[in-house]
């Protein structure tokens, strides 16, 4: 069966259908070797195919459909969940979760964005595609993380902020910069973790931290590869050539020095093993916590600052 996620996947697919099959069946010494031997042949052609995909494919793996959400990492990695909801000022969004948690026994403030699992759901999240309003709840949370002086934990995935009219109307725009303005001078520990897709400003108004860290298949980028393909080549089929000159994955990012490290996946991406993914996304943020709940207040904003004035630097030949 084709995966409509990831067509590459497809020559996996009947390995797995195998195994899982085969691991319904009673016990038996026959059914152990042959359960060995079909875990060896897909760990092989899962490390060929994930060996070699390019830029549009590692696209396609950010956007899979089972790749953990943020309500996802709450429930693996957080104790007393709490979540807050609407903005005090016109609705609730669903894109954007928000909340208080408890984590490795520190106390965090939790936004993040959060598509939905099935076609009913995610209508609902709107595709995780946050309006005004659930930007203006996120800063509402980060407001009061800093009033009780707790660390806030971003959990980055959409495809961009919601274009519709209404968003338009209620002041898309000046939600997400006022969220950049606001977080680039909160008092507290800022860090964001790109899980699936970092799309343009609806990402980046979540994305300003001391450290800012991407899943391995995960993409960070100003437009889509087939926004940037319709622009500049007036062809959306074109994506796969924008994907490559993009440069928009967690590798090329790394290099470009705009995020401080990439939190490698399990094999076969995030969405083949949820609960690892969360365990190794939480030894990354238990360490970036460590490290930045020992400066001062005005140490943070500072490192903050110079963090961001660093990116984009470059030398005239």
């Amino acid at each position: 069966m084709p995966s409509p996620d990831a067509p590459f996947e497809e020559p996996l697919i009947e390995l797995r259908q195998r195994l899982e099959e085969l691991e319904s069946y009673p016990e038996g010494t026959g059914r152990r070797k042959e359960l060995e031997s079909l875990r060896s042949q897909l760990a092989k052609r899962t490390k060929e195919v994930y060996g070699g995909l390019s830029r549009w494919e590692k696209t396609l793996v950010a956007r899979h459909s089972d790749r953990p959400y943020t309500l996802d990492y709450v429930n693996a990695l957080m104790e007393d969940w709490v979540e807050v909801h609407g903005d005090r000022a016109f609705a609730d969004d669903p894109a954007i979760v928000t909340g208080f948690a408890t984590f490795q026994g520190r106390s965090v403030a939790i936004i993040g964005h959060q598509k939905g699992r099935g076609t009913k759901e995610r209508i609902e999240r709107n595709f995780g595609q946050p309006r005004p309003e659930g930007y203006r709840k996120a800063l509402r949370i980060m407001r009061l993380a800093e009033k009780f002086d707790l660390p806030i934990l971003t959990l980055v995935d959409t495809p961009g902020a919601y274009p519709g009219v209404g968003a338009e109307e209620r002041g898309q725009a000046e939600a997400i910069a006022r969220n950049l303005f606001e977080m680039a001078g909160l008092r507290v520990p800022i860090i964001v973790t790109i899980t699936g897709e970092g799309g343009s400003g609806g990402a980046l108004a979540l994305g300003v931290g001391n450290r800012v860290y991407m899943l391995q298949y995960s993409t960070y980028s100003v437009i889509s590869p087939e926004g940037c393909a319709a622009i500049l080549w007036k062809d959306q089929n074109q994506r796969e050539v924008a994907a490559e000159a993009m440069r928009l994955t967690a590798t090329d990012l790394l290099e470009l020095g705009l995020v401080d490290d990439v939190i490698p996946e399990p094999l076969g991406g995030a969405h083949a093993d949820i609960p690892e993914t969360c365990r190794r996304v939480g030894e990354q943020l238990a360490v970036a916590l460590e490290e930045l709940c020992s400066l001062t207040p005005d140490q943070l904003v500072q490192q903050r600052y110079d963090r961001f004035r660093a990116l984009g630097v470059f030398e005239e030949r």
